[in-house]
C-alpha cells in the first residue's frame, strides 16, 4: 500500500488547507499587530498609518478635507465634506470639560491633546485598528465647537467619521445643563 499523497483530490484538499492555515495565521498577526500601542499611546497596529502634518490650527482654521470621501469638518468645507459646528449654551470651559467627558467613553478613543482652544484624538477601528484623526477648536467668544474628523488610510470610511461626530454632538446635546 502506498502512503504517498497521489490523487488530485488529495493534493487539492492540502492546498486548500494550508491556504488556510496561512491565511488564519496572516488574520491573526493583523489582529495583533492593530491592538499594539507605543509608549507614546499613538497606533502603531498594520493599519495606523501616521499622523498628518497638516493636523491642528492655522490661523484659527482646522485643515481642511483632502479630496477623498473619508473626511468632514466644519470650516471651509465644500457640500460633500461639510458638517455643522458642535453648538452649546453657556461658558467655553464648561463645554470644553463636557466634550472631553464625551470623548473619555467613545471607544477606542485616546485624547492626545487637550488645550483651552483644541483638543486632538484618534480614534481606532475595533478589528484592523484603522485610525482616525479627531481635532475639535473651540474658538474665543462663539457658542460653537469647529470640528474635523478624517481617516489616515483608504479611500472611503462608509460614512464612520460623520457618524462618530454625530454621536459626540447628540451626547454633547444630552449633557447641555
Amino acid at each position: 500500500m502506498n502512503n504517498s499523497i497521489s490523487s488530485p483530490f488529495q493534493r487539492f484538499s492540502l492546498l486548500i488547507l494550508g491556504f488556510v492555515l496561512v491565511l488564519g495565521l496572516l488574520i491573526g498577526w493583523i489582529f495583533l499587530q492593530s491592538q499594539s500601542q507605543s509608549d507614546t499611546g499613538e497606533s502603531n497596529g498594520f493599519f495606523a498609518g501616521s499622523a498628518p502634518e497638516n493636523l491642528g490650527l492655522t490661523h484659527q482654521q482646522l485643515a481642511p478635507c483632502p479630496p477623498t470621501p473619508n473626511c468632514v469638518v466644519s470650516q471651509n468645507a465644500d457640500a460633500s465634506h461639510q458638517i455643522a459646528p458642535l453648538l452649546y449654551a453657556g461658558d467655553r470651559d464648561q463645554a470644553r470639560e463636557r466634550l472631553l467627558k464625551v470623548l473619555s467613553v467613545v471607544p477606542r478613543t485616546s485624547i492626545l491633546v487637550s488645550n483651552k482652544d483644541y483638543i486632538r484624538a484618534e480614534s481606532r477601528s475595533r478589528i484592523f485598528g484603522f485610525v482616525d484623526d479627531l481635532e475639535f477648536y473651540l474658538p474665543l467668544n462663539q457658542s460653537q465647537i469647529e470640528v474635523r474628523s478624517s481617516s489616515r488610510l483608504g479611500e472611503s470610511d462608509l460614512g464612520v467619521n460623520r457618524r462618530r461626530l454625530e454621536q459626540i454632538r447628540l451626547a454633547m446635546q444630552d449633557l447641555e445643563p
